[in-house]
C-alpha cells in the first residue's frame, strides 16, 4: 500500500514561488479592502492612493532592476506578454532575429507566427550538450538585416546563466537591439539593465520577484520605440480619439491589476530590504548541497553544469533516473515523499533537444528563498530510494 503523504515540500519555484512574503499578502488584502479603485479615473482620495501605487511600483522596480527611466517600464501580466509586446511592436517585415538554442516557447512561438505573417527570419545560436553558450557565436550570427538579439538570462531547463553582459556588449557595438528574458532571474540574480546593455527586459512578478500571479513587465531603453498592441482608455488625453503617445500610457489601456501591483510593490520592497545578493547566496548554497550529493547517486543523469557551478546557474536542477519515466518519478516524489517538482518539457522543447532529453523531458527541482537545507536533504534521500541506491 502506498503511503499517503500530504505534499508539503515545494521545489517548483521556477514555475512560480508558492510561498510569498507575508507583507505581499497583506498589501493585496489592504488594497482590496481599503482602496479598491482604479487609478487615473478619479480625484477622490482612494483614486489618489491608486495613482501613488501605480507610480510607486514602477519606481521600486526601476530601483531593483537598475532601470534608468521608470516611465519606460510597461506593466504586463507575465514575461510571455512582455516578449510578445516587444516582438510584435518592434519587428517589421524582413527583419532578422538571433536567438539561442535554449529559449522558451514564449520566444519561439511568437517568432514563428511573425515568420508566417510578416516574413521575419531568425537564426538559432546552438549551445553545447551542457546547455552552455558561446557569446562569440552571437557575433557571428548577426547580419545586415538583424534587428534584434534575444537571449534568456537563465535556462528554465538547465538553470545555466547565459552570457548576457557579453552578448549585450556585442549588440551595443553593432547597433542591434538586445532583448533579455529574465523570467528565471528577476529577484534572484542581480540585474543592471544599463551595465548589461539590455534594450528590452522582460520579467514576471510571480517567480523570483515573489509577487502575485498576473504581474510582470517590459522595460524598454530610451534608444528604441515600440508600436502599441492594444488601444483604449488610459485615463489621460481623454479629449482625443487617438491613442496617447506618451510612455507608459501608450501601452497600458484599460484597468490595471491593482491588487497584483500592490502585492508586487510589497514584494520588491521585501527584496530590496533582504537584498538580492543575500537571496542569491542562500539559493547557491541549496543548489550546491543538492548537486554534490545527487551526482553521487548511481543511475541518475544530471543536465547542465556540474557540482561546483552554483555561481554559474540559478537554483534549478534537471535530472532523470535510468529506466524511469520522469512523469513517474515526479508522481512518486509527490505521492510517497510529499515533494512537489515539475516534469516534462517545461515549455522549452528546443532546450531539451539541445541537451538530449527530448521528447521525454526531465524532472526539475527548483529551489527558492523559503526552502531549507533539511528539505534538500529529504529530496536527496528520496532520489536515492527511487533510484534504488543504498540509503544510510
Amino acid at each position: 500500500m502506498k503511503k499517503q503523504i500530504q505534499s508539503d515540500i515545494y521545489m517548483d519555484c521556477a514555475a512560480t514561488t508558492r510561498q510569498k512574503p507575508p507583507q505581499v499578502l497583506k498589501a493585496v488584502m489592504d488594497y482590496a479592502t481599503e482602496v479598491g479603485v482604479s487609478h487615473g479615473r478619479g480625484t477622490y482620495r482612494p483614486g489618489i492612493v491608486a495613482n501613488e501605487l501605480v507610480y510607486g511600483t514602477r519606481a521600486a522596480l526601476a530601483q531593483l532592476l537598475h532601470i534608468q527611466r521608470s516611465d519606460r517600464i510597461l506593466y504586463m501580466k507575465n514575461a510571455t506578454e512582455a516578449v510578445n509586446t516587444a516582438f510584435k511592436g518592434f519587428l517589421k517585415s524582413g527583419d532578422h532575429v538571433v536567438l539561442s538554442g535554449m529559449e522558451h516557447n514564449a520566444v519561439i512561438r511568437p517568432l514563428n507566427k511573425l515568420k508566417a505573417e510578416r516574413g521575419i527570419e531568425y537564426s538559432i545560436v546552438p549551445a553545447n550538450n551542457l546547455g552552455r553558450l558561446n557569446p562569440y557565436d552571437f557575433d557571428l550570427a548577426i547580419k545586415k538585416t538583424t534587428k534584434l538579439v534575444c537571449l534568456t538570462h537563465a535556462s528554465n531547463v538547465t538553470g545555466n546563466l547565459n552570457p548576457v553582459a557579453q552578448v549585450g556588449d556585442i549588440c551595443s557595438k553593432k547597433g542591434v537591439a538586445f532583448l533579455v528574458d529574465a523570467a528565471q532571474t528577476a529577484g534572484t540574480v542581480p540585474i543592471d539593465m544599463g551595465e548589461m546593455k539590455i534594450d528590452f527586459l522582460c520579467f514576471t512578478g510571480h517567480k523570483g520577484l515573489m509577487g502575485p500571479p498576473g504581474t510582470g513587465g517590459l522595460a524598454v531603453s530610451s534608444k528604441w520605440n515600440l508600436d502599441s498592441l492594444i488601444e483604449g482608455g488610459t485615463g489621460s488625453n481623454s479629449d482625443k480619439e487617438e491613442q496617447p503617445q506618451q510612455w507608459p500610457d501608450k501601452f497600458e489601456s484599460g484597468t490595471q491589476n491593482y491588487w497584483g501591483l500592490a502585492g508586487l510593490k510589497a514584494a520588491v520592497e521585501f527584496l530590496m530590504k533582504t537584498s538580492v545578493v543575500a537571496i542569491r547566496k542562500k539559493e547557491e548554497a541549496l543548489t550546491a548541497q543538492f548537486l554534490k550529493e545527487v551526482e553521487k547517486i548511481k543511475g541518475i543523469k544530471l543536465y547542465g553544469l556540474p557540482w561546483g557551478s552554483e555561481k554559474e546557474r540559478v537554483a534549478l536542477v534537471s535530472l532523470n533516473i535510468e529506466g524511469k519515466d520522469p512523469s513517474a518519478v515526479g508522481y512518486e516524489l509527490d505521492e510517497n515523499y510529499g515533494i512537489m517538482t515539475r516534469v516534462g518539457l517545461h515549455c522549452a522543447p528546443l532546450a531539451h533537444r539541445t541537451i538530449g532529453s527530448y521528447p521525454i523531458g526531465t524532472v526539475r527541482f527548483s529551489f527558492g528563498y523559503y526552502n531549507t537545507e533539511k528539505e534538500v536533504e529529504k529530496a536527496i534521500k528520496a532520489l536515492k530510494e527511487i533510484a534504488g541506491a543504498k540509503v544510510s
